[in-house]
């Protein structure tokens, strides 16, 4: 502290004399008798010169923390540099240097009717003319689009993106912070609106998987051959096709006019199903019966096949000379009988066939009834 702060404070103690019972000092000069400490001027200037440079760093504030999901670009005298920076701490010169800090998370672009957005704009923010997204999901209005025949209706739908974190600089430094409704919301309303010029509205909730993937690759198309690749996109999801009333009450009766033309076929076709399986039956029945007729007529020719077999083997064995050794012994045994009944008449069977027959003469009964 200076020293004249000190000469004033021993004038105010009673003319700078330490004797407490000097006129004009006494108790009262006492409680004003303080002593602050005195600095020498060399010995005080590393001290202003770490105040001051702490007052600077709290004004000038040269460092900028980055988070996770975040990259930083840092800025020398209005150049961007090339190599964006990872999360963490870094410094940079004030007044020289700037470290602009870029949301790389994934993003999402909603486009919905007014009745569900709930205030347009509410999550973006002015920063020098461009509004900027204070928030991953950026709303927008539905699209308006015409349909083939120049009918209006509405599209809403879903687009998440994410920044390309190696061509962030240049995306940055050509399209500014407010680099995706410069990319984004352009390409998709295009391509929507030239989607839809294709179709019939009232045809494309039928064809609604092949009108949301037409949409698809051509946002992916018209983005991919933005030069320096700054966006990738990573989906489009078509959520609602917003119809005028009459376009809604025309499908529905070519709904429930299609719903009777199918119920119809399908009765028709039912019928026809029941006719077949009629026809299957019965004629399943019809040949049951052939078959088993026909099995019943192969069982009788099989069975006269094998009498006819059977003869005929029989025929080729009776030759001549074994029907007279059956005769010989045929006659041998008559001949035996003969021996113990000598009244028996023995006849012959015409043309001298085997066996012979004889008849005991001994049984009256019988030999009148042979006599007759």
């Amino acid at each position: 502290m200076p020293a004249d702060l000190n000469d004033y404070f021993k004038k105010r103690n009673g003319g700078g004399s330490d004797n407490n019972n000097q006129t004009g000092g006494g108790d009262r000069g006492n409680n004003f008798n303080l002593k602050l400490p005195q600095f020498d001027n060399k010995k005080a200037m590393p001290i202003y010169i770490i105040i001051a440079i702490m007052l600077l760093l709290i004004v000038a504030r040269p460092f900028t923390i980055i988070n996770s999901g975040e990259l930083g670009i840092r800025v020398t005298t209005g150049i961007y540099s090339p190599n964006t920076l990872e999360p963490g701490l870094h410094f940079f010169i004030p007044f020289i240097q700037d470290i602009i800090v870029v949301d790389a998370k994934v993003r999402m672009m909603s486009y919905t009717s007014t009745e569900q957005l709930g205030g347009i704009g509410s999550n973006m923010l002015k920063v020098g003319g461009d509004s900027i997204a204070t928030s991953s999901i950026i709303s927008k209005e539905s699209i308006s689009v015409k349909d083939a025949r120049n009918l209006d209706f509405h599209i809403d739908l879903t687009v998440q993106y994410q920044l390309d974190r190696t061509n962030a600089p240049n995306t940055i430094s050509v399209w500014g912070l407010n680099w995706e409704n410069k990319i984004i919301d352009p390409a998709v309303r295009e391509v929507v609106r030239e989607v839809a010029g294709k179709y019939n509205a009232e045809d494309i909730p039928q064809k609604r998987s092949a009108f949301g993937d037409e949409i698809k690759d051509g946002i992916k198309t018209h983005i991919e051959a933005l030069q320096g690749e700054p966006v990738v996109l990573l989906s489009v999801q078509l959520r609602e096709i917003i119809l005028p009333e009459n376009i809604k009450e025309q499908i529905a009766r070519i709904q429930l006019a299609r719903q009777q033309t199918e119920q119809a076929r399908y009765e028709v076709e039912k019928a026809k199903q029941e006719a077949e399986k009629r026809v299957a039956l019965a004629q399943g029945e019809a040949d049951a019966v052939k078959v088993n007729a026909q099995g019943r007529a192969d069982a009788v020719k099989i069975e006269a096949d094998a009498s006819a077999y059977a003869n005929n083997i029989v025929a080729k064995s009776l030759t001549s000379s074994l029907l007279q050794l059956r005769q010989i012994e045929t006659q041998a045994k008559f001949n035996e009988a003969l021996r113990e009944n000598k009244d028996a008449q023995i006849f012959l069977t015409p043309g001298g066939a085997v066996p012979n027959i004889w008849v005991d003469t001994k049984d009256k009964q019988r030999q009148s009834s042979i006599g007759q």
